[in-house]
């Protein structure tokens, strides 16, 4: 039985040479490659070349797919632009992890998705690529739903205290909101995450920043100006940034970090509460919405009984058709009769007039199949 499997890297910082993507091709002879990306899928074998030593040489973003669930998702990220003490202090878990190279940084989500349905792969870099963007200017929302997803999975103690809760979880970006989509967290957990999560900075304070920049040397801002123009990506601009943070403590982070001190306990009993209110409410609209419809049938029934006489011809003339589709009406009525009758007491007689009815109509086997099958 074949396999499917999915695989695609992406290059961000800067695009492949040409020697590069000589070196590439021979790895595989099938895959799509160009100057910034490495795409292939297998339904027979699986590629030739570790994943993550290709990720490592060549490319900044790598996606895995598999028909049995397995879903990788891997950044390669400039070990000078990050944290690499706070990035792993944040991912104590093993689905989600944080490894350090000569040079780079790698966060890499994994997960096991149950009962999925087909997924070839394709719609997900579109997306999940820019959240690494997000991290480079510091944004540690997705590291944090990494942190959630090793919960989801019992991966941490119950004691576990919580990291620091970044800003705008109840904010989420589309690339975020992929991420749960893609390691399939749980809404209740992101949720109850939130509830102590402050509102999106919208950006860095432009007096705080000008000032800043004012007090910077020549030297130093002659080399932002120099990289911004001639730099193809924003390196020089997260750069800028990094530094502007690390000098005013402004980053999500560190504005939280006094503020926390919830455990895993906490956020699961959250969840908890979360799902059990859920429930609730889904049962006392199912209960408004069956009271409802039994006002309703009381009144119909009311309007019923003032014209039963006219309903029991009604019967008869859906009867004598002798077609399918108006001996079921006939039994429509006649349900709504018996319905009538229990509601003022008067079963007895119903039943007596529906036996008549009955003798009446011995031969027409259909029809009374249909009664039956009412239990009339």
């Amino acid at each position: 039985m074949s396999e499917y499997q999915y695989y695609e890297f992406r290059a961000i910082d800067r695009p492949l040479t040409k020697a590069e993507m000589s070196e590439l091709r021979s790895i595989s002879t099938r895959a799509v490659i160009t100057s910034t990306s490495f795409t292939n899928h297998y339904e027979w074998g699986a590629l030739k070349a570790d994943p993550f030593k290709l990720l490592e040489k060549y490319f900044d973003v790598f996606i895995y797919i598999a028909d049995w669930g397995t879903r990788i998702l891997c950044f390669r990220l400039p070990q000078e632009l990050v944290d690499y003490k706070q990035l792993k202090k944040m991912l104590p878990g093993e689905c989600v992890q944080v490894r350090k190279s000569a040079n780079f940084v790698a966060v890499t989500f994994e997960c096991e998705i149950e009962d999925s349905e087909w997924d070839d792969g394709t719609r997900w870099m579109g997306s999940l690529m820019h959240i690494r963007h997000d991290l480079l200017r510091g944004d540690l929302r997705s590291l944090y739903l990494g942190w959630l997803f090793c919960l989801q999975n019992g991966e941490l103690s119950r004691n576990t205290p919580e990291p620091a809760v970044p800003d705008g979880l109840g904010e989420l970006s589309t690339p975020l909101r992929s991420l749960i989509e893609f390691l399939d967290i749980h809404d209740d957990f992101v949720k109850v995450a939130a509830q102590a999560s402050a509102s999106l900075n919208a950006g860095p304070n432009r007096d705080k920043l000008t000032l800043w920049i004012k007090n910077l040397s020549e030297k130093e801002k002659d080399g932002f100006l120099v990289d911004a123009i001639t730099e193809t990506d924003e390196r020089w601009k997260i750069e800028l940034m990094r530094r502007f943070q690390q000098r005013n403590c402004t980053t999500a982070s560190t504005k939280t970090a006094r503020k926390q001190c919830r455990t895993v306990k906490d956020l699961l009993a959250g969840a908890h509460a979360l799902a059990e209110e859920r429930t609730r409410l889904i049962e006392e609209e199912i209960a408004r919405q069956k009271a409802e419809e039994a006002a309703n049938r009381v009144r119909y029934l009311d309007q019923l009984e003032k014209c039963e006489g006219e309903v029991w011809s009604q019967i008869a003339v859906h009867i004598q058709k002798l077609q399918p589709l108006e001996y079921d009406k006939a039994v429509v009525l006649l349900t709504d009769l018996h319905d009538l009758a229990v509601q003022r007491g008067t079963l007895s007689l119903f039943r007596s007039s529906l036996e008549k009815l009955r003798r009446t109509h011995a031969a027409k086997t259909s029809f009374l199949r249909r009664l039956t099958k009412v239990g009339l």
